[in-house]
């Protein structure tokens, strides 16, 4: 699970970042596949050969799988790397499922929830045209307990049985709670039963290297690839160019179709420039691709010809404002359930860039993720927010004047003006907001140390997988995972019923029947109104006009299933 920028901690055990994606146009409106407004394509009219470029304002985090973990880096890795299960590719029916990738089938579990066991599929190999095998799997896996490189994905290291002391392969050796009986089959021995380990694997860190290799700076500039395109060229803040990987076998993959002959990254492009390209469509860029374009071109794409290119798609990720149930007089359960009422998000949308950009929340979980439930625990007409009700419960809990509250907000426009619009709202019951300006590179580190956190933040969360709400609801709420630095629990909840509640939930095997509890104890959590709900992130995505296989039913593209309509062109 990730703050948005980044950041982690564990779901159900103890508990943007730049989206550097894009769509399509024209062809087959993907709006049942889950995305907004917009054309689309499906991915019927793509076709093999050509490339793809890619326009980004902002470099990746890491080339290796172990020390990246961010939503931009991993449509890279979809591309050069492969993992025992993976995420469904977006035009599936069911687009947040976990499928097998390497592995022959899921995993089989044993009956106390402790073992995990895989079975790798033949024909599978790396770029050098080595086969992987259960060994690499196991080596690339145990690369996440290295304290230097293994600073990306935390799941492996929170979940397998690891001794205590182990660091990795390089400094410790084998592994042994990772067995290998031979060279297709790899046994996971886990510290507790976690039902979504299948989802777990699917993270970068669960990627396979070759036995030996990636130690010290080694993946920095260059990698071992498992997936269908290998790294050609390299230079940091510049420019990314993949090809094909010759000894990738489609027929071991059917989650990534590949189309394209290769990929070129350009970094560094602002985003008015790369919105100024795209619009333009002309040369390359007509087979161009971006992240979701500026609020300030909105205004510029309701020609037909835009518009038909335009494509919605609602993220899977949350903004809201965290109050601190530590400081009075937010410990009072009224004085939250106030602070809701009252919020116009309305106001908070427009401020966001209007009703293109965001959807209003009323809930914990965005729809995107399931186990979402539709309920408004505090309604008010036209999400306007409602004073009366705000101030009644203000009197009630002795506060008929009012208070003065401080929320924390990052140092960018866009979250100021959020920020503002939330101290007009409250003004209006009597709550007098200040507002505390936290440069965008110490924010979440500030908010995230409860010795230095105020009354409120504006921050927002993403899960790492959208399969369920296990890597959304725990980290948040969980009151027995609040550190002193590193915070997720920006609340600072602890509420027995609550933990007990994510304690439950965790451990049911039938995770259809765990995402409906998840929802019930989204609504469970909101009447301790520990957060109050804002919205939710659409990206709106300007494709070449030559882009084609682009759905996003989730909010991110699937770099796996984009291709190209005529591969001659541009």
């Amino acid at each position: 699970m990730k703050r948005t920028p980044s950041s982690a901690a564990l779901a159900g055990l103890v508990a943007g970042v730049l989206t550097l994606t894009a769509c399509s146009g024209g062809g087959t409106s993907p709006t049942g596949s889950g995305s907004g407004s917009g054309s689309g394509t499906g991915d019927g009219n793509a076709v093999r050969g050509g490339t793809v470029q890619v326009l980004q304002s902002t470099d990746f985090s890491y080339l290796d799988p172990a020390r990246g973990w961010d939503g931009g880096v991993n449509a890279l890795y979809r591309l050069l790397y492969r993992q025992l299960v993976t995420k469904a590719p977006n035009d599936a029916e069911d687009p947040n499922a976990m499928v097998p990738d390497l592995a022959e089938s899921l995993g089989e579990v044993s009956d106390d929830g402790l073992t995990w066991t895989y079975r790798l599929k033949d024909g599978i190999t790396f770029n050098t045209g080595a086969p992987i095998t259960a060994q690499d799997v196991k080596f690339g896996i145990s690369r996440s307990w290295d304290p230097e490189i293994g600073i990306g994905s935390p799941y492996m290291k929170q979940l397998i049985d690891a001794p205590d002391d182990y660091e990795g392969p390089y400094r410790s050796g084998d592994l042994p709670t990772i067995e290998t009986p031979d060279d297709r089959t790899i046994v996971f021995h886990l510290k507790a039963p976690f039902p979504e380990f299948d989802a777990a694997l699917s993270q970068p860190s669960g990627t396979p290297f070759p036995v030996g290799t990636g130690a010290g700076d080694e993946f920095i500039n260059d990698v071992v690839s498992s997936g269908p395109y290998d790294l050609a060229e390299f230079t940091p803040g510049s420019l990314i160019q993949l090809t094909r990987n010759p000894h990738w076998d489609a027929g071991t993959d059917p989650v990534r179709k590949a189309y394209p002959d290769a990929w070129r990254f350009t970094i560094g492009v602002e985003g008015a420039t790369i919105d100024e390209r795209l619009i333009a469509g002309q040369g390359t860029d007509i087979n161009a691709i971006a992240g979701s374009v500026q609020p300030a071109t909105i205004a510029r794409l309701q020609t037909p010809q835009l518009r038909e290119r335009i494509l919605k798609a609602p993220s899977t990720c949350l903004t809201y404002m965290g109050l601190n149930t530590t400081k009075a007089p937010l410990d009072d359960v009224r004085v939250r359930q106030a602070v809701n009422y009252a919020v116009d998000k309305g106001s908070v949308l427009n401020a966001t860039g209007g009703s293109q950009f965001t959807t209003i929340s009323h809930s914990i979980l965005p729809h995107t993720v399931s186990g979402h439930t539709d309920y408004n625990p505090y309604p008010s007409e036209d999400d306007a927010g409602d004073v009366a009700e705000a101030k009644r419960l203000l009197a009630e809990a002795g506060l008929p004047d009012g208070f003065t509250m401080t929320v924390d907000v990052r140092a960018r426009d866009v979250e100021q003006r959020k920020g503002e619009a939330i101290q007009q709202a409250l003004g209006r019951a009597g709550i007098t907001v200040e507002l505390n300006v936290i440069d965008a590179a110490t924010y979440y580190e500030t908010i995230g140390t409860p010795s230095q956190q105020h009354d409120a933040a504006i921050t927002g969360w993403c899960p790492d997988w959208a399969s369920s709400a296990s890597t959304f609801l725990p980290p948040l709420f969980d009151g027995r995972d609040i550190t002193d630095k590193g915070n997720q629990n920006l609340a600072q909840l602890d509420d027995d019923a609550v933990n007990a509640e994510i304690d439950r939930i965790g451990a049911m095997t039938d995770l259809t029947e765990a995402n409906a509890a998840w929802g019930e104890l989204d609504k469970t959590i909101m009447t301790l109104a520990p957060i109050v709900p804002l919205n939710v992130d659409n990206r709106i995505y300007l494709p070449g006009t030559n882009v084609a296989g682009a759905v996003a039913p989730s909010g991110d593209l699937d770099y796996g299933i984009i291709g190209l309509k005529d591969p001659a062109k541009g």
